[in-house]
């Protein structure tokens, strides 16, 4: 059992500019993801499927409902240690600035992990999308004796210059490490993988930002106030002082770091057979409980869709889409291609009559393609919005348009007959 060795650190990342606009009014860990859940139920459920229960979330920008999400979700009996805790940037009288990169915002909250009794601290991203069973990644480290493990995954060349890159021997120690190399030098950065990744082209080793460090190594590196990030400084000065493991994966992984990766991840969910597999009993991804009805449908034409618990549906038509909590689709729409995250509350029938009320959800006789609907969107009748990736980025007070993704902002409304 590793649970009492093992504290996770999980960071919440930056500001999250590349997810803009859905991350104007929350954090990056609690954007919701897949209709019910936030990004950071991600690692959070990695953690508890593995037996590792004492979790920091490590965050500095727009906080307040990550906080809330986790403190209505992550619930442990009085009698064990486990927790799961949001740690803001603070101002201390050792330090009144803000996270300047992912190894300065451990370093800033070291005097909070030093409270418990840890071997290794497992250091994750709050915003990845995979199911890694860390207690084995662990039990690696453990038995090769190394100070430093790094999660792997094999790439092909197109996606290597945009990782850390690194070679490891026979043993999976690492020799060599590399930052977004140029595609000149990539013929130097093969590594041996197994035959199914040689046979997709996927060659080189890349960093997957998922860390373990002995303790007392970390404690040590921390004193250098002149390093702010791991990826950038810390593992390149340090596999050459000290063993550094490759914990080789081949399962899925994703990187939600923009718009686009982000809308592929969740409407890759609606394949027949999805890579990231939310059906696995081992692999359960928690998160909050809610207490909602059954989801309604009346008279919907439904293919290659995932609806999620509580909606109200008489669309006609959806198609490859996403439909998240408590979403309501009105009569004779069409929605293709789309994730709409749901609402957070619903509307008493007298508000729905209201016609000084604006109604959540989608209104009759709709068209909606290619897009992405925050929480509590309201979309009026006969709107048509159509996105693709001829359209050019754009930003208004209600939508933005990236990678040719129309994202309808946070309650935002749209009036009736409106044409994106």
């Amino acid at each position: 059992m590793i649970n009492n060795k093992v504290l996770s650190i999980i960071l919440g990342g930056g500001q999250g500019s590349r997810l803009y606009p859905l991350t104007e009014q929350r954090s990056k860990p609690a954007v919701p993801i897949a209709g019910k859940y936030r990004l950071v139920d991600i690692p959070i459920s990695n953690c508890i499927n593995a037996d590792i229960k004492r979790m920091y979330v490590l965050t500095q920008f727009n906080s307040a409902s990550l906080n809330r999400h986790i403190k209505d979700t992550y619930h442990f009996s009085f009698f064990s240690s486990a927790f799961v805790d949001v740690l803001a940037a603070e101002q201390t009288p050792d330090n009144k600035g803000w996270f300047q990169g992912t190894a300065d915002a451990v370093r800033q909250s070291m005097h909070h992990f030093m409270r418990h009794d840890f071997e290794y601290a497992l250091i994750l991203s709050g915003d990845q999308l995979y199911q890694m069973d860390y207690e084995k990644l662990i039990k690696a480290h453990e038995e090769s004796g190394a100070k430093i493990s790094i999660a792997t995954i094999p790439v092909n060349a197109k996606e290597a210059t945009g990782f850390g890159i690194l070679k490891s021997d026979d043993k999976n120690v690492i020799t060599s490490f590399v930052e977004k190399p140029d595609s000149s030098l990539l013929p130097e950065w093969t590594s041996e993988v197994s035959d199914e990744m040689k046979d997709q082209g996927r060659n080189y080793l890349a960093s997957m930002g998922i860390y373990v460090f002995n303790k007392d190594l970390l404690v040590e590196l921390m004193k250098d106030e002149s390093t702010i990030d791991f990826g950038k400084e810390i593992i390149p000065q340090n596999i050459d002082k000290h063993k550094t493991l490759s914990y080789q994966y081949e399962g899925y992984w994703t990187d939600i770091g923009t718009i686009d990766s982000f809308f592929e991840a969740n409407i890759g969910l609606t394949k027949d057979i999805p890579d990231f597999d939310l059906y696995d009993k081992k692999m359960r991804i928690y998160t909050r409980a809610r207490m909602l009805p059954t989801t309604k449908i009346a008279g919907t034409i439904l293919d290659e869709t995932v609806i999620a618990e509580g909606c109200i549906i008489s669309a006609g038509k959806i198609e490859k889409s996403v439909i998240g909590i408590r979403s309501r689709i009105g009569n004779e729409s069409t929605v293709i291609n789309t994730y709409m995250m749901g609402n957070d509350y619903y509307q008493s029938l007298a508000d729905i009559d209201n016609p000084n009320i604006n109604t959540l959800g989608i209104g009759a006789r709709c068209f909606i393609k290619n897009a992405i609907l925050d929480k509590n969107c309201s979309i009026g009748d006969d709107v048509r919005i159509n996105g693709g990736k001829n359209l050019k980025d754009t930003e208004t007070d209600t939508y933005a348009i990236r990678d040719g993704i129309v994202v309808i902002k946070k309650d935002a409304v749209i009036s009736n007959g409106t044409v994106i």
